[in-house]
């Protein structure tokens, strides 16, 4: 690939080489990713066969088979290479075209093909036949000596686990528990669920006590619980104050009730016309009896100083002679 990439300007191929990079870290575990970085390296250098072929995968892995097709066509035609010939049938089935697929099974491209990719493409054939309804010829379409060696290849646990799921399909449930524990014996790098496959077989259901989603689950169970009793206790509250409330409300009621039982019965009249105080309005008038007192108030205040200034003169002038009195 980097051969290949040389035929491009330095900093271009950096950036293809950049972006290819990433499609192949993520193309398992987050293949829309995968595809989106597919699709750039694509448009920087699409007459590179290696971008073709990175791109075809991508576009594989998120079920767009017809954008696959394409790509691993343009691939085979710049290379001349019969290496993707498995997966261009495996498009036809995808694209909902098994007999196409079977079809190429029988091209003489397939004896062009390396061991692993024969064995592959024996697997393709073999979905084709069940997509058609043909479960038997599936299950003797995998019968080779591949499935009966002992020797333990890439391919083996994918081989042996396509063969139990085919015996499965038929009825043969024993042979296919037998052939799943074969492709778990094969499966070292975990390809397949020939564990989880052998589980259902027996009834065993299995709990992964590491699965953080499970622990979460756990988790939020008490939490979910102490809410509701926290809930159902507030609701308990908000009832006994409402409560409290309206009897508060009932005696203030009450009261009120009592106290305009007591009050007189003086009720206005609703013609009666308010009194207003005008600025130009004229004293009033103050009763006789009180301009009375007011005048003797100010005549007594006035007899005052005169009697004291008369019993001050008095006492300056000399006792008359012979006065006893």
């Amino acid at each position: 690939m980097r051969q290949e990439l040389m035929s491009l300007p330095k900093t271009l191929a950096e950036d293809v080489a950049r972006n290819l990079v990433m499609v192949a870290k993520l193309l398992d575990d987050e293949p829309e990713q995968a595809y989106q970085y597919a699709r750039v390296a694509l448009r920087l250098a699409s007459r590179v066969a290696a971008v073709r072929e990175a791109a075809g995968f991508a576009s594989y892995a998120v079920g767009k088979y017809s954008e696959a097709l394409a790509e691993f066509r343009a691939a085979r035609r710049m290379t001349g290479n019969s290496d993707l010939w498995p997966v261009m049938a495996d498009c036809e089935r995808g694209m909902g075209r098994p007999e196409r697929a079977l079809a190429m099974a029988g091209e003489p491209e397939v004896q062009k093909l390396d061991r692993a990719g024969q064995v592959e493409m024996r697997m393709v054939a073999a979905g084709a036949r069940r997509d058609m309804g043909q479960a038997d010829a599936a299950v003797v379409t995998l019968q080779s000596p591949e499935l009966a060696s002992h020797s333990i290849q890439p391919w083996t646990a994918r081989l042996r686990y396509a063969y139990a799921d085919a015996l499965l399909a038929v009825g043969r449930e024993d042979e296919a528990r037998e052939w799943f524990a074969k492709a778990l014996e094969a499966d070292q790098g975990g390809t397949t669920d020939a564990s989880d496959r052998l589980a259902e077989l027996d009834g065993v259901e299995f709990v992964d006590a590491l699965d953080p989603e499970q622990e979460a689950d756990d988790a939020l169970k008490p939490v979910a619980e102490s809410t509701v009793e926290e809930s159902r206790a507030d609701e308990s509250q908000v009832e006994e104050a409402e409560a409290e409330e309206s009897k508060v409300e009932e005696a203030e009621v009450e009261e009120v009730e009592i106290e305009d039982d007591e009050e007189p019965e003086a009720v206005e009249s609703e013609d009666a016309e308010p009194e207003i105080e005008s600025e130009d309005a004229e004293p009033e008038i103050e009763s006789e009896a009180e301009v009375q007192d007011d005048d003797a108030e100010d005549l007594a205040e006035e007899a005052a100083p005169r009697a004291e200034a008369r019993s001050e003169d008095r006492a300056g002038l000399p006792e008359k002679d012979g006065d006893d009195s």
